[in-house]
């Protein structure tokens, strides 16, 4: 099976025998370079971290400009209207990437879905509306796509059980802070909040910081220890 996303995706190996991947969606504009980098700073030494390249799509929100994108944004306002056949797609080729890794031996609970923005978005849509249960998702400043779907889009009672790890900046002024916390408690409406956390940094925008890597890193080693 050709999975198109894979070929063109940035990938850091293991440094010794692969038992685990995670998988880090970039945000809109961005590419898989500089995740890749971040987490190759945080790296466990069995595990193969893989980040695709979206591909380049006109986006509404941007006046129809041709970007890297997941799917279209008409707008980022929980009531913006959302481009649902182009998300449904955009989870579909993400779900491609985890089976060519299942057949390749590396088993569903050992990967985890992650994603900054818009990957986050799509990375929580994906692993909520996935068959197979995850080992975790990392959610960084970002929202659950088509919310209102859930908890009816859920796939299985497998993927209502799966780990989220949900970071945002509190000065955030692209997806407000609020954005995150009514995520967090949509989620925790329908998934288990033992398996929930949702950590916020103070003086952090639309970005990443030293902290959030920090519980990335802890989370990953958790959900996916060595074997």
């Amino acid at each position: 099976m050709s999975v198109p996303l894979l070929a063109e995706a940035v990938t850091v190996s293991g440094t010794e025998r692969e038992t685990a991947a995670v998988i880090f969606l970039h945000g809109l504009g961005d590419n898989g370079h500089g995740w890749a980098d971040s987490m190759s700073s945080i790296r466990l030494p069995y595990v193969k971290y893989i980040c695709p390249h979206a591909p380049r799509i006109p986006v509404t929100l941007n006046m129809r400009m041709m970007m890297p994108s997941w799917f279209d944004l008409m707008g980022l306002s929980p009531e913006s209207p959302e481009d649902e056949a182009g998300i449904k797609k955009a989870a579909d080729n993400i779900k491609a990437i985890i089976e060519h890794e299942v057949k390749n031996g590396i088993p569903a609970n050992r990967i985890v879905l992650g994603g900054f923005s818009q990957g986050g978005a799509l990375s929580l849509y994906t692993a909520l509306t996935s068959q197979h249960k995850l080992a975790g998702v990392v959610a960084l400043s970002c929202w659950l796509p088509l919310h209102k779907s859930f908890p009816q889009a859920c796939s299985s009672s497998a993927s209502q059980s799966v780990a989220v790890l949900q970071c945002h900046g509190e000065m955030d002024p692209m997806i407000p802070v609020q954005i995150g916390a009514m995520t967090s408690e949509k989620l925790k409406s329908f998934l288990n909040p033992q398996r929930l956390s949702f950590k916020t940094y103070p003086g952090m925008m639309h970005s990443s910081c030293p902290e959030e890597m920090a519980a990335v890193k802890e989370f990953i080693e958790r959900q996916l220890p060595r074997v």
